[in-house]
């Protein structure tokens, strides 16, 4: 893959720290499309900003999975806490992709106490870890924490 032109870059990048949000949304897609240190560092910084619009914290995390860098597998998985859905869905899919083992037990953590789609993305991604458990996170069995005490 050859480098990222660096004025498209710094074109993306002065777009991500635009006002208007549907850019913002637009600039992450870009970066993730580019690629390159300097797309990957502000893909990074848009996943952990709090105060980022949640649509453009997601599409950061789907595009730092696209791009399987390393040094986004912490902020990744700080991301599975995010509020919304998309990017915690976005932060699980991409920690499979990225294949560190480190993702694992935030993922089961994710799996056993988050929705359907977030819960069947951090499965999928547990597997692709080479993660197996033989009662998955969100089956009855492994929900228990104890067993009942007979009567």
């Amino acid at each position: 893959m050859s480098d990222p032109d660096p004025a498209a870059v710094k074109q993306f990048l002065s777009e991500l720290r635009d006002y208007n949000k549907e850019k913002r949304r637009t600039a992450v897609m870009k970066l993730g499309m580019v690629g390159g240190d300097q797309a990957i560092l502000a893909l990074i910084m848009a996943v952990k900003n709090n105060n980022e619009d949640l649509i453009v914290r997601g599409r950061a995390a789907l595009m730092l999975g696209k791009l399987g860098d390393p040094r986004a597998v912490d902020p990744l998985i700080q991301a599975l806490h995010a509020p919304g859905h998309q990017t915690p869905l976005y932060a699980a899919q991409a920690l499979g992709k990225l294949g560190d083992r480190r993702a694992i037990q935030p993922l089961l953590n994710i799996a056993m106490n988050s929705n359907d789609k977030v819960r069947e993305a951090a499965l999928d991604s547990l597997k692709r870890l080479g993660y197996e458990d033989e009662n998955e996170p969100g089956s009855d069995e492994s929900l228990e924490t104890e067993p009942t005490p007979e009567l």
